[in-house]
């Protein structure tokens, strides 16, 4: 393993990486593993990847897999890129091409970095594994729990859609509801825990950004697209940012490996596009306002539940990572995620979740705006599956968009 320490997104102070670390010790903010690149670029660059099974873990020297160890692992990874040239033509743009997440377990994006975390949960002896969870990461983390036979506490908002609910339950983990957002969940499982844990059985927290290992899995997702690309990365990428662990994965993939040969350092990399929902949408406001903080929107709501994060842990590194990129941000009503949702699918055949198909309205404005080129290459990251939100294409739901006119 080529892991050296863990590093703070703020103020670089460095935490051993041998025990479980939650923020920075010196000022709160989110923890970053930092590796031997040099040593991790020599086997890279030998290919040491290519002659692995295909997954995520075949990524081993950027990854925290310790000496003797096995990843915690249900076959995530290798998702495919697909082109998209009906809804490019429908767009006006040269290129578009999508990154299906669906294709992971448990149906999303959120399997690499359950997967991540977990393993290094085990590693360093968890007894209970818990978070709070919009839907998808809870589901991941009941999965990889239960495959690494671990005991898992989940607090989600009572409005999840249904799917959401059954994920957490049918792989054995203990699921509380509550009423509001997943920082009113998060309140709730600190409160559980000062009452319900002791010292024989503490319980291992994987809250958004609160760990530093999601974060490791999820990067992978960016070093596939390199390589998928043959290190021609696309001149946009658009990411449904809820917690913005992915973009922020995306971000450190890129410059990992263009520090160790892996991408020419002479080629600009993507810009990066944070988009939300227009009703709750703190980074995107806060990408306007220009201000280096996000601030908790009044009265969070989508239907996009992966997008419904009111307060963002790394809210200020995110800032940062989308303003270094060159890109910005952009916020889409609940109705055009749907109907988002439905043009990619009806275009494509790729049925993405609102939280995708918020992209597809986005890339839309972007285009007419100009912030983006009609002879560029955009990239949609589609997190998920839009089987996880049917109920929205039922008849009779507000959002199910109309026979007429779909095309």
């Amino acid at each position: 393993m080529h892991l050296l320490d863990l590093r703070c997104s703020e103020c670089d102070h460095a935490h051993p990486a041998d025990v479980w670390q939650s923020l920075c010790t010196a000022c709160h903010a989110p923890l970053s593993a930092r590796y031997d690149l040099e040593a991790a670029g020599a086997a890279l660059r030998d290919g040491a990847h290519r002659r692995r099974p295909k997954g995520m873990w075949r990524w081993r020297e950027l990854l925290p897999l310790p000496a003797g160890e096995e990843p915690v692992t249900l076959g995530e990874g290798d998702t495919p890129l697909l082109e998209a040239p009906r809804l490019a033509a429908d767009l006006g743009v040269a290129r578009l091409t999508v990154k299906d997440e669906a294709l992971n377990p448990t149906g999303s994006f959120k399997a690499r970095g359950m997967s991540a975390a977990v393993t290094m949960a085990r590693h360093l002896g968890a007894t209970t594994l818990c978070a709070p969870s919009a839907g998808n990461a809870g589901g991941a983390l009941a999965a990889y729990g239960a495959r690494a036979g671990i005991p898992v506490v989940l607090a989600l908002p009572t409005d999840v859609p249904r799917s959401h609910r059954l994920e957490g339950e049918v792989h054995g983990a203990t699921v509380h509801f509550v009423e509001g957002t997943i920082a009113d969940c998060g309140r709730f499982l600190a409160g559980k825990r000062a009452r319900d844990e002791d010292g024989a059985g503490a319980w291992t927290d994987l809250s958004t950004l609160k760990e530093p290992w999601r974060l490791e899995g999820k990067k992978t997702m960016g070093l596939e697209l390199a390589e998928q690309l043959g290190g021609e990365l696309p001149d946009a990428i658009l990411y449904p940012t809820g917690g913005g662990t992915g973009l922020l994965g995306l971000a450190k993939a890129f410059d990992e490996m263009r520090t160790i040969g892996l991408l020419p350092a002479d080629r600009p990399l993507p810009r990066l596009y944070a988009i939300q929902a227009a009703g709750c949408a703190p980074i995107v406001n806060a990408l306007v306002a220009r201000e280096d903080e996000a601030r908790v929107p009044d009265a969070p709501h989508t239907v996009a539940s992966g997008l419904r994060v009111p307060t963002p842990v790394a809210h200020r590194w995110i800032l940062r990572a989308v303003r270094e990129s060159g890109g910005g941000g952009l916020a889409i009503e609940d109705g055009e995620l749907v109907e988002g949702s439905d043009r990619i699918a009806r275009r494509e055949g790729i049925f993405s979740a609102p939280e995708g198909g918020a992209l597809v309205a986005a890339l839309a404005r972007l285009l007419a705006s100009g912030a983006i080129e009609r002879s560029e290459h955009v990239l949609l990251l589609s997190t998920g599956t839009g089987l996880k939100y049917g109920e929205c294409w039922e008849p009779g739901h507000p959002l199910c968009p109309p026979e007429e006119g779909r095309r």
